[in-house]
Protein backbone atom coordinates (compact mmCIF):
# COMPACT_ATOMS: atom_id res chain seq x y z
CA UNK A 1 0.00 0.00 0.00
CA UNK A 2 1.48 2.99 -0.84
CA UNK A 3 1.41 5.69 1.64
CA UNK A 4 2.80 9.39 2.09
CA UNK A 5 4.46 9.03 5.13
CA UNK A 6 6.77 11.90 6.12
CA UNK A 7 8.80 12.95 9.06
CA UNK A 8 7.68 15.16 11.35
CA UNK A 9 9.51 16.77 14.20
CA UNK A 10 7.63 19.47 17.47
CA UNK A 11 9.11 22.68 17.19
CA UNK A 12 6.44 25.16 18.91
CA UNK A 13 7.61 28.74 18.39
CA UNK A 14 9.02 30.88 20.43
CA UNK A 15 6.25 33.13 20.13
CA UNK A 16 3.49 30.71 21.61
CA UNK A 17 5.77 29.62 24.62
CA UNK A 18 5.89 33.49 25.38
CA UNK A 19 1.90 33.98 24.92
CA UNK A 20 1.21 30.86 27.11
CA UNK A 21 3.58 32.61 30.11
CA UNK A 22 2.04 36.28 29.52
CA UNK A 23 -1.55 34.92 29.93
CA UNK A 24 -0.75 32.56 33.40
CA UNK A 25 0.62 35.87 34.20
CA UNK A 26 -2.71 37.96 33.54
CA UNK A 27 -5.03 35.53 34.77
CA UNK A 28 -8.27 36.25 36.73
CA UNK A 29 -8.53 33.96 39.25
CA UNK A 30 -11.53 33.29 40.92
CA UNK A 31 -12.98 33.10 44.35
CA UNK A 32 -13.31 29.84 46.65
CA UNK A 33 -15.65 28.81 49.49
CA UNK A 34 -13.62 28.63 52.67
CA UNK A 35 -12.61 24.94 54.04
CA UNK A 36 -14.04 22.65 50.82
CA UNK A 37 -10.44 21.04 49.79
CA UNK A 38 -10.60 19.25 46.38
CA UNK A 39 -14.58 18.44 47.36
CA UNK A 40 -15.87 20.64 44.73
CA UNK A 41 -13.70 21.09 42.13
CA UNK A 42 -9.90 22.41 42.08
CA UNK A 43 -8.63 24.53 45.04
CA UNK A 44 -7.09 27.99 43.97
CA UNK A 45 -4.18 27.84 46.05
CA UNK A 46 -3.38 24.28 44.57
CA UNK A 47 -4.23 25.55 40.89
CA UNK A 48 -1.95 28.61 41.39
CA UNK A 49 0.78 27.12 42.27
CA UNK A 50 0.94 24.77 39.91
CA UNK A 51 0.53 27.93 37.57
CA UNK A 52 3.47 29.77 38.23
CA UNK A 53 5.81 26.23 38.03
CA UNK A 54 4.18 25.75 34.36
CA UNK A 55 4.93 29.82 33.77
CA UNK A 56 8.19 30.10 35.56
CA UNK A 57 9.80 26.31 36.18
CA UNK A 58 8.73 23.94 33.62
CA UNK A 59 11.24 23.45 30.86
CA UNK A 60 8.91 23.10 27.83
CA UNK A 61 12.27 22.77 25.58
CA UNK A 62 13.48 19.86 27.39
CA UNK A 63 10.39 18.24 27.05
CA UNK A 64 10.16 19.14 23.14
CA UNK A 65 13.67 16.94 22.73
CA UNK A 66 12.77 14.14 24.63
CA UNK A 67 9.70 14.01 22.65
CA UNK A 68 11.88 14.48 19.33
CA UNK A 69 14.45 11.63 20.23
CA UNK A 70 11.64 9.31 18.70
CA UNK A 71 11.20 8.77 15.25
CA UNK A 72 7.92 10.77 14.38
CA UNK A 73 5.83 10.99 10.66
CA UNK A 74 2.55 12.13 9.87
CA UNK A 75 0.50 11.03 7.23
CA UNK A 76 -3.22 11.52 5.79
CA UNK A 77 -5.84 8.93 5.36
CA UNK A 78 -9.06 9.58 4.42
CA UNK A 79 -8.38 12.96 4.47
CA UNK A 80 -7.62 12.67 8.54
CA UNK A 81 -4.03 14.02 9.36
CA UNK A 82 -2.56 11.19 11.54
CA UNK A 83 0.96 11.73 13.54
CA UNK A 84 2.32 8.76 15.63
CA UNK A 85 5.87 7.82 16.90
CA UNK A 86 7.53 4.96 15.24
CA UNK A 87 10.24 3.39 17.31
CA UNK A 88 11.48 0.40 15.71
CA UNK A 89 13.31 -2.09 17.83
CA UNK A 90 16.78 -3.61 17.84
CA UNK A 91 15.89 -6.82 17.89
CA UNK A 92 14.61 -7.51 13.92
CA UNK A 93 12.10 -10.66 14.77
CA UNK A 94 10.24 -7.85 17.49
CA UNK A 95 6.51 -7.61 17.00
CA UNK A 96 5.05 -4.37 16.28
CA UNK A 97 2.72 -3.15 18.43
CA UNK A 98 0.52 -0.31 18.16
CA UNK A 99 -0.21 1.97 21.61
CA UNK A 100 -3.20 3.74 21.89
CA UNK A 101 -3.57 6.86 24.45
CA UNK A 102 -7.00 8.19 25.89
CA UNK A 103 -8.37 11.00 27.17
CA UNK A 104 -6.86 13.55 28.87
CA UNK A 105 -3.47 11.84 27.05
CA UNK A 106 -1.74 11.44 23.99
CA UNK A 107 1.60 10.06 23.23
CA UNK A 108 3.04 11.36 26.16
CA UNK A 109 1.25 9.08 28.07
CA UNK A 110 4.04 6.14 26.75
CA UNK A 111 7.32 7.85 26.98
CA UNK A 112 8.28 5.55 30.12
CA UNK A 113 7.53 2.29 28.35
CA UNK A 114 9.04 3.10 24.70
CA UNK A 115 12.36 1.31 26.57
CA UNK A 116 11.45 -1.57 27.77
CA UNK A 117 9.30 -2.12 25.38
CA UNK A 118 11.48 -1.74 22.24
CA UNK A 119 14.76 -3.14 23.27
CA UNK A 120 13.78 -5.33 26.42
CA UNK A 121 17.41 -6.52 26.40
CA UNK A 122 18.88 -2.90 27.37
CA UNK A 123 16.47 -3.17 30.12
CA UNK A 124 16.91 -6.49 31.93
CA UNK A 125 14.72 -8.24 29.88
CA UNK A 126 14.23 -11.15 27.20
CA UNK A 127 14.65 -9.88 23.51
CA UNK A 128 12.19 -12.11 22.41
CA UNK A 129 9.82 -9.76 24.04
CA UNK A 130 10.94 -7.09 21.66
CA UNK A 131 8.37 -4.47 20.06
CA UNK A 132 8.53 -2.51 16.99
CA UNK A 133 6.33 0.65 18.56
CA UNK A 134 3.93 2.58 16.56
CA UNK A 135 2.00 5.34 18.59
CA UNK A 136 -0.31 7.30 16.75
CA UNK A 137 -2.07 10.70 18.29
CA UNK A 138 -6.06 9.88 17.82
CA UNK A 139 -7.63 11.92 15.40
CA UNK A 140 -8.71 15.36 17.16
CA UNK A 141 -5.63 15.42 19.43
CA UNK A 142 -1.75 16.30 19.62
CA UNK A 143 -0.90 17.28 16.37
CA UNK A 144 -3.40 14.69 14.40
CA UNK A 145 -5.49 17.39 13.65
CA UNK A 146 -7.83 19.09 12.57
CA UNK A 147 -10.51 16.84 12.30
CA UNK A 148 -11.72 15.55 9.07
CA UNK A 149 -14.99 15.97 9.95
CA UNK A 150 -17.97 14.19 12.50
CA UNK A 151 -18.28 10.84 12.78
CA UNK A 152 -14.44 10.23 13.59
CA UNK A 153 -15.74 7.66 17.00
CA UNK A 154 -13.67 4.79 18.01
CA UNK A 155 -14.44 2.59 14.72
CA UNK A 156 -13.61 4.74 12.02
CA UNK A 157 -10.49 5.39 14.13
CA UNK A 158 -9.75 1.80 13.81
CA UNK A 159 -9.96 1.83 10.29
CA UNK A 160 -7.38 4.83 9.61
CA UNK A 161 -5.09 2.40 11.88
CA UNK A 162 -5.44 -0.20 10.33
CA UNK A 163 -4.89 1.38 7.04
CA UNK A 164 -2.01 2.86 9.22
CA UNK A 165 -0.14 -0.24 9.84
CA UNK A 166 -0.59 -1.93 6.55
CA UNK A 167 1.00 0.85 5.15
CA UNK A 168 4.01 0.35 7.47
CA UNK A 169 4.06 -3.32 5.72
CA UNK A 170 3.26 -4.71 9.34
CA UNK A 171 1.62 -8.09 8.26
CA UNK A 172 0.94 -8.98 12.03
CA UNK A 173 0.62 -7.02 14.83
CA UNK A 174 -0.83 -6.22 18.35
CA UNK A 175 -2.67 -3.59 20.23
CA UNK A 176 -2.28 -1.64 23.42
CA UNK A 177 -4.73 0.78 24.46
CA UNK A 178 -6.57 2.43 27.83
CA UNK A 179 -9.32 4.14 28.05
CA UNK A 180 -10.10 5.98 24.47
CA UNK A 181 -7.80 3.40 23.57
CA UNK A 182 -9.72 0.27 24.88
CA UNK A 183 -12.48 1.62 22.86
CA UNK A 184 -10.87 1.54 19.50
CA UNK A 185 -8.44 -1.29 20.04
CA UNK A 186 -10.82 -4.01 19.82
CA UNK A 187 -12.15 -2.21 17.25
CA UNK A 188 -9.04 -2.85 15.23
CA UNK A 189 -9.18 -6.37 16.07
CA UNK A 190 -12.99 -6.99 14.52
CA UNK A 191 -12.00 -4.73 11.54
CA UNK A 192 -9.02 -7.02 10.85
CA UNK A 193 -8.60 -9.96 12.37
CA UNK A 194 -6.46 -12.03 10.33
CA UNK A 195 -3.70 -9.26 10.96
CA UNK A 196 -4.16 -8.60 14.47
CA UNK A 197 -2.63 -11.32 16.79
CA UNK A 198 -4.29 -9.75 20.28
CA UNK A 199 -5.12 -6.89 22.07
CA UNK A 200 -4.13 -5.85 25.52
CA UNK A 201 -6.63 -3.68 27.35
CA UNK A 202 -6.56 -1.39 30.64
CA UNK A 203 -9.13 1.17 31.97
CA UNK A 204 -11.48 -0.43 29.86
CA UNK A 205 -14.86 -0.15 31.08
CA UNK A 206 -17.68 -2.69 30.63
CA UNK A 207 -21.92 -1.91 30.51
CA UNK A 208 -24.76 -3.68 31.36
CA UNK A 209 -26.88 -3.95 28.22
CA UNK A 210 -30.23 -4.80 29.59
CA UNK A 211 -30.15 -7.96 29.44
CA UNK A 212 -32.29 -10.08 32.01
CA UNK A 213 -29.99 -11.56 35.27
CA UNK A 214 -26.72 -9.80 33.96
CA UNK A 215 -26.52 -7.66 37.46
CA UNK A 216 -27.91 -10.69 39.72
CA UNK A 217 -25.00 -12.81 41.94
CA UNK A 218 -22.19 -10.35 40.86
CA UNK A 219 -18.82 -10.93 42.57
CA UNK A 220 -18.23 -8.42 45.56
CA UNK A 221 -15.65 -7.24 43.69
CA UNK A 222 -17.75 -6.69 39.99
CA UNK A 223 -20.72 -4.95 42.75
CA UNK A 224 -18.13 -2.46 44.17
CA UNK A 225 -16.71 -1.31 40.52
CA UNK A 226 -20.66 -1.24 39.66
CA UNK A 227 -21.51 1.15 41.98
CA UNK A 228 -18.43 3.03 41.64
CA UNK A 229 -19.19 3.63 38.15
CA UNK A 230 -22.37 4.41 38.67
CA UNK A 231 -21.47 7.09 41.65
CA UNK A 232 -18.27 8.69 39.24
CA UNK A 233 -18.35 12.00 38.99
CA UNK A 234 -19.50 12.53 35.00
CA UNK A 235 -19.55 16.42 34.83
CA UNK A 236 -16.77 16.32 32.05
CA UNK A 237 -18.27 13.46 30.84
CA UNK A 238 -21.59 15.02 30.43
CA UNK A 239 -19.69 18.14 29.02
CA UNK A 240 -17.60 16.62 26.45
CA UNK A 241 -20.27 14.35 25.61
CA UNK A 242 -22.86 16.60 24.96
CA UNK A 243 -21.65 20.53 24.21
CA UNK A 244 -17.49 19.91 23.47
CA UNK A 245 -17.75 22.97 21.20
CA UNK A 246 -18.86 24.94 24.09
CA UNK A 247 -16.67 24.03 26.69
CA UNK A 248 -13.73 24.21 24.24
CA UNK A 249 -14.08 28.28 24.07
CA UNK A 250 -12.77 28.20 27.84
CA UNK A 251 -9.93 25.75 27.71
CA UNK A 252 -8.69 26.92 24.34
CA UNK A 253 -8.63 30.90 25.21
CA UNK A 254 -6.89 30.02 28.98
CA UNK A 255 -4.50 28.23 29.65
CA UNK A 256 -5.48 28.23 33.07
CA UNK A 257 -8.67 26.76 32.56
CA UNK A 258 -7.38 23.96 30.30
CA UNK A 259 -4.82 23.45 33.50
CA UNK A 260 -7.79 22.95 35.76
CA UNK A 261 -9.99 20.80 33.27
CA UNK A 262 -7.45 18.35 32.88
CA UNK A 263 -5.36 17.94 36.21
CA UNK A 264 -8.86 17.12 38.00
CA UNK A 265 -8.48 14.21 36.04
CA UNK A 266 -4.70 13.37 37.10
CA UNK A 267 -6.27 13.80 40.71
CA UNK A 268 -9.41 11.79 40.94
CA UNK A 269 -8.31 8.95 38.51
CA UNK A 270 -4.87 8.40 40.31
CA UNK A 271 -4.37 6.68 43.38
CA UNK A 272 -4.18 7.47 46.46
CA UNK A 273 -7.29 8.77 46.03
CA UNK A 274 -5.87 11.60 48.63
CA UNK A 275 -2.51 11.92 46.85
CA UNK A 276 -1.51 15.14 44.87
CA UNK A 277 -1.40 14.81 40.99
CA UNK A 278 2.17 14.86 41.31
CA UNK A 279 2.56 12.28 44.01
CA UNK A 280 1.14 9.76 41.39
CA UNK A 281 2.45 10.98 38.40
CA UNK A 282 5.89 12.66 37.21
CA UNK A 283 4.56 16.51 37.28
CA UNK A 284 6.77 17.34 34.64
CA UNK A 285 5.07 14.94 32.31
CA UNK A 286 1.66 15.97 33.66
CA UNK A 287 2.28 19.14 32.14
CA UNK A 288 4.04 18.33 29.39
CA UNK A 289 0.52 16.19 28.27
CA UNK A 290 -1.21 19.63 29.31
CA UNK A 291 1.05 21.99 26.86
CA UNK A 292 0.32 19.56 24.16
CA UNK A 293 -3.45 20.23 24.40
CA UNK A 294 -2.61 23.50 24.77
CA UNK A 295 -0.08 24.69 22.10
CA UNK A 296 -2.40 22.29 19.38
CA UNK A 297 -5.70 24.11 20.52
CA UNK A 298 -7.31 20.18 20.75
CA UNK A 299 -9.47 21.22 24.01
CA UNK A 300 -12.30 20.93 21.34
CA UNK A 301 -11.18 18.24 19.39
CA UNK A 302 -10.25 15.69 21.63
CA UNK A 303 -13.56 15.96 23.32
CA UNK A 304 -15.81 14.93 20.15
CA UNK A 305 -14.91 11.34 20.58
CA UNK A 306 -17.01 11.58 23.89
CA UNK A 307 -20.44 13.07 21.38
CA UNK A 308 -19.54 10.48 18.72
CA UNK A 309 -19.47 7.21 21.51
CA UNK A 310 -22.42 8.58 23.70
CA UNK A 311 -24.95 11.09 22.20
CA UNK A 312 -23.79 10.41 18.41
CA UNK A 313 -24.29 6.68 18.73
CA UNK A 314 -27.22 3.91 18.58
CA UNK A 315 -26.45 1.69 21.50
CA UNK A 316 -29.75 -0.36 20.89
CA UNK A 317 -27.73 -3.23 19.85
CA UNK A 318 -24.83 -3.89 17.78
CA UNK A 319 -21.73 -6.77 17.84
CA UNK A 320 -20.70 -6.98 20.69
CA UNK A 321 -18.18 -9.67 20.21
CA UNK A 322 -14.75 -9.76 19.25
CA UNK A 323 -12.71 -13.14 18.09
CA UNK A 324 -9.48 -11.56 18.63
CA UNK A 325 -7.92 -12.87 21.87
CA UNK A 326 -7.62 -9.99 24.13
CA UNK A 327 -6.25 -9.78 27.34
CA UNK A 328 -7.24 -7.41 30.33
CA UNK A 329 -5.07 -5.59 32.83
CA UNK A 330 -7.23 -4.25 36.26
CA UNK A 331 -5.93 -1.58 38.28
CA UNK A 332 -6.86 -0.74 41.18
CA UNK A 333 -9.11 1.89 40.53
CA UNK A 334 -10.46 0.84 37.66
CA UNK A 335 -14.35 -0.11 37.25
CA UNK A 336 -13.67 -3.01 34.62
CA UNK A 337 -16.54 -5.86 35.68
CA UNK A 338 -15.66 -9.16 34.05
CA UNK A 339 -18.70 -10.87 33.18
CA UNK A 340 -19.70 -8.26 30.97
CA UNK A 341 -15.89 -8.02 29.53
CA UNK A 342 -16.32 -11.36 28.68
CA UNK A 343 -19.68 -10.74 27.06
CA UNK A 344 -18.01 -8.39 24.62
CA UNK A 345 -14.56 -9.42 23.94
CA UNK A 346 -13.08 -13.42 23.86
CA UNK A 347 -10.76 -12.89 27.02
CA UNK A 348 -7.93 -15.27 27.16
CA UNK A 349 -5.94 -13.60 29.74
CA UNK A 350 -6.62 -11.02 32.96
CA UNK A 351 -4.72 -9.69 35.62
CA UNK A 352 -6.35 -8.31 38.50
CA UNK A 353 -2.97 -5.65 39.61
CA UNK A 354 -4.24 -4.45 43.45
CA UNK A 355 -2.50 -1.25 42.77
CA UNK A 356 -2.21 1.50 39.93
CA UNK A 357 -4.75 4.18 38.56
CA UNK A 358 -5.97 5.18 35.27
CA UNK A 359 -2.74 6.71 34.08
CA UNK A 360 -0.73 3.68 34.84
CA UNK A 361 1.63 4.13 31.95
CA UNK A 362 2.88 7.00 33.80
CA UNK A 363 1.66 5.24 36.93
CA UNK A 364 3.33 2.16 37.29
CA UNK A 365 5.16 1.89 33.82
CA UNK A 366 7.12 -1.75 34.92
CA UNK A 367 3.53 -3.35 35.99
CA UNK A 368 1.88 -2.46 32.08
CA UNK A 369 5.01 -3.33 30.57
CA UNK A 370 5.19 -6.75 32.38
CA UNK A 371 1.50 -7.72 31.82
CA UNK A 372 1.71 -6.90 28.33
CA UNK A 373 4.93 -9.13 27.83
CA UNK A 374 3.20 -11.86 29.58
CA UNK A 375 0.01 -11.68 26.93
CA UNK A 376 1.56 -11.85 24.13
CA UNK A 377 3.78 -14.23 24.83
CA UNK A 378 0.70 -16.24 24.91
CA UNK A 379 -0.64 -14.93 21.81
CA UNK A 380 2.15 -14.63 19.64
Amino acid sequence: MTQDIRPFSIDIPQAELDDLAARLAATRWPGELPGVDWARGVPVGYLTGLAEYWRDGFDWRAQEAELNAHPQFVTTIDGQRLHFLHVRSPEPDATPLVLLHGWPGGVTDFLDVIGPLSDPRAHGGDPADAFHLVIPSLPGFGFSTPLAGPGMNAAKMAGLFVRLMAALGYERYGVQGYDTGSWVGPEIGKQDPEHVLGVHLNAMISFPIGAEGELDDLSETDQRRWDSMQNFNDGYLQCNSKRPQTVAYGLHDSPAGQLAWIVEKFKELTLPEDALPEQCVDRDRMLTTISLYWFTGTAGSAAQIYYEEISASDWSGGDWGGTVPTGVLVAAHDVTVRRWAERDHRIVHWTELGHGGHFLAMEAPDALVGDVRVFFRKVR
